[in-house]
C-alpha cells in the first residue's frame, strides 16, 4: 500500500453482514493533557486522527478532581504545554478551575476540538494482524486504526476502598476523587481514610466545617512548605508581552526540580531536605506524641514528597484526631489498627488512584491474543515507558517507569517527540507495522530495574511506586535531560518493521 493511501482516512470494501467503519491513520484515547497534547501534534504533522473521550467534556484528572482546594503541586507556568504558555495564571501553584479551564482553551486554540469524539468509551483495543490494524470497541460502536495512541493517563481509576464492615455503614462515604456537588458536611461528624496529595488539600478545608474530624494515616507522608502565592496582573502582562521572561521562569524551575531528583540520589543531600520537613511539623505541632506519629519512618522521596502549609495546623486543631490505618468497621464506629474508634457520619477515601496496575491493560488485546494486563502479571512494562510488547502500532502515554518529581509534561512532550517522529517515519517508509525488538525491551527492561535498586524509591517503604510483587513500574532513574534524549526520535533498528507483507530490518 503507498505510504501516502496508509495515512490518509479510508473506508475499505464492506465485509458480508454489514458495512466496515472507515480505517483512521492514528486514534487517540482520552482528552486529558496527553489527549489533547497528541492530537494538537498530530495536527501540526499533517496526520489524520480522532480523539474518543469516555467523559462529556475534555480535561482528564483535572475535570474529574473537584475537591476542595484540588490544586497542582508544580509551579503552572512549568505544568503546562512548553508551545502553549499561559500568561494569565493568577496563582504560582493553579488550582483545579483554572488548570482545566487552561485545557479546554488549548484544545479549542489549537483547533483540535471537531477531532473529539465525548462520550466513547473504550472497552477493547484488539490487533487484527491480518488487516495490520486495531480494532477499537467502545459505546458507540467500533473504531479501526493503523495506529493507537493510549492518553488515559496513570492518575485514571480511583483505588476502591476494601475494609471490612464498610457495607455496614449507615453514613455517606465517597472517594475523594468523586466529590460529591453536595457532600453536606456541616455539622457532621467525618473521618478521612488516607493522607496522600489530595487528602493534604482538601483536609484543612473541611476541618474549618466540621465538629470532628479523624485522619486514619498508615504511613505519614513528607510534607514540604509550599511557596505559594498570587500573580500580580503586572507580572501577568510582562509574561504576555514578553514571552521569553516567562520561557526563562520556566527553564529555572525546570532546573530547580532536576536538581531534586539529583538529590535524592546522595542520602546525605536527602537528610537535609528532610531537614525541612521536620521544621514544618515542629513549626506547626506543638504536642509532642501528635509530632511523633506525623514524622515519616522512611526516606524523604521513598514516596511522593508532598507540599502543603495548612496539612500541619489542621491537624493540630483539637477537634482532629490522626489515628492509625483504618482496619474495619463496626456500625458506624471506624476502629483503627490499634483499637482506637471514631463514631462518624460521613467517610472519605483519599486512596490515590490505580497507578501500579494501569486498568487500561484489560482492555487492549495485543498480538498473542492475550489481554496486556495478563501478560503484564501486575508488573507494567514498556520501552521508554511508550511501547509495549505484543502491542505493534500502539503507543502508552505516562507508561511504565518514567515517574519524576518534574513536571509530568517535560515527560509528555518528550514522549509526543517519540510518537510523531514513528508514524512521521512509517508515513514516510510505507511501514505497516511497528514492534518493539524482544532483545531491546528485555535489556532496556533490565538496565531500569538494575539503576532502581539503588535509588531512594526502592528503599523499602509502601507506595504506589512498587507493586504488590515488589516491582518498581513507576519511576525513571536517571535525569529528565537523558529521558528526553532517548525520546528524542524515534530509531527504526529498535523495531521490527513490516512494510506491506515484508518483514525488513530499518537503519537509524
Amino acid at each position: 500500500m503507498p505510504a501516502g493511501d496508509f495515512f490518509s482516512a479510508q473506508t475499505p470494501s464492506p465485509k458480508r453482514g454489514g458495512q466496515t467503519p472507515r480505517i483512521y491513520p492514528v486514534i487517540v484515547v482520552g482528552a486529558g493533557f496527553a489527549g489533547i497534547g497528541a492530537a494538537i501534534k498530530l495536527r501540526q504533522a499533517g496526520c489524520d486522527f480522532l480523539v474518543l473521550e469516555k467523559a462529556g467534556e475534555v480535561g482528564g484528572v483535572w475535570r474529574d478532581n473537584t475537591y476542595p482546594d484540588c490544586a497542582c503541586d508544580i509551579p503552572s507556568s512549568f505544568y503546562s504545554y512548553s508551545f502553549a504558555p499561559n500568561p494569565h495564571w493568577s496563582r504560582l501553584f493553579a488550582k483545579q478551575p483554572e488548570i482545566k479551564a487552561y485545557a479546554i482553551d488549548t484544545a479549542q486554540k489549537f483547533g483540535v476540538t471537531e477531532q473529539i469524539r465525548l462520550r466513547h468509551e473504550l472497552t477493547q483495543a484488539r490487533w487484527d494482524q491480518a488487516e495490520r490494524l486495531w480494532r477499537l470497541q467502545t459505546n458507540a460502536g467500533e473504531f479501526l486504526a493503523r495506529f493507537v495512541i493510549m492518553a488515559c493517563g496513570p492518575m485514571h481509576v480511583p483505588v476502591a476502598p476494601s475494609i471490612p464492615g464498610l457495607a455496614s455503614f449507615p453514613g455517606r462515604s465517597f472517594h475523594s476523587a468523586n466529590w460529591p456537588q453536595e457532600p453536606d458536611l456541616q455539622g457532621k461528624r467525618v473521618a478521612v481514610v488516607g493522607t496522600g496529595a489530595s487528602a493534604i488539600q482538601f483536609v484543612p478545608l473541611i476541618a474549618q466545617q466540621v465538629p470532628q474530624l479523624a485522619v486514619f494515616q498508615r504511613t505519614a507522608p513528607w510534607v514540604l512548605p509550599k511557596i505559594d502565592g498570587s500573580i500580580s496582573p503586572g507580572w501577568q502582562r510582562l509574561f504576555e508581552k514578553i514571552p521569553l521572561v516567562q520561557a526563562g521562569f520556566r527553564k529555572l524551575l525546570y532546573l530547580q526540580f532536576e536538581l531534586l531528583s539529583l538529590s535524592l540520589k546522595y542520602p546525605s543531600l536527602i537528610k537535609r531536605i528532610e531537614s525541612v520537613g521536620r521544621r514544618n511539623i515542629f513549626k506547626s505541632v506543638k504536642d509532642k506524641a501528635l509530632r511523633e506519629r506525623l514524622l515519616p519512618d522512611f526516606a524523604l522521596g521513598c514516596k511522593r514528597i508532598l507540599m502543603s502549609n495548612t496539612w500541619y495546623p489542621a491537624l493540630a486543631q483539637a477537634h482532629v484526631r490522626v489515628l492509625p490505618g483504618l482496619a474495619r468497621i463496626e456500625g458506624q464506629a471506624l476502629v483503627a489498627s490499634d483499637g482506637q474508634r471514631f463514631e462518624a457520619d460521613v467517610i472519605i477515601f483519599a486512596l490515590g488512584f490505580e497507578v501500579a496496575e494501569p486498568p487500561i491493560g484489560k482492555c487492549i488485546v495485543g498480538l498473542s491474543g492475550v489481554p496486556l494486563a495478563q501478560r503484564w502479571q501486575g508488573s507494567a512494562d514498556a520501552y521508554l515507558g511508550t511501547m509495549t510488547q505484543d502491542c505493534p502500532n500502539l503507543f502508552l502515554t505516562f507508561g511504565p517507569n518514567l515517574y519524576t518529581y518534574s513536571s509530568a509534561f517535560v515527560m509528555l512532550e518528550a514522549q509526543l517527540k517519540f510518537i510523531i517522529s514513528a508514524i512521521q517515519t512509517a508515513q514516510r517508509e510505507g511501514i505497516v507495522s511497528v514492534a518493539i525488538d524482544p532483545q531491546k525491551y528485555q535489556s532496556y527492561n533490565r538496565q531500569i530495574q538494575t539503576a532502581l535498586h539503588s535509588r531512594v524509591w526502592n528503599s523499602g517503604c509502601s507506595s504506589y511506586f512498587i507493586d504488590t510483587n515488589g516491582h518498581n513500574s513507576s519511576n525513571w532513574p536517571w535525569t529528565t535531560w537523558y529521558m528526553r534524549r532517548r525520546l528524542s526520535r524515534f530509531k527504526p533498528g529498535d523495531f521490527l518493521i513490516e512494510q506491506g507483507s515484508q518483514k525488513v530490518k530499518l537503519q537509524g
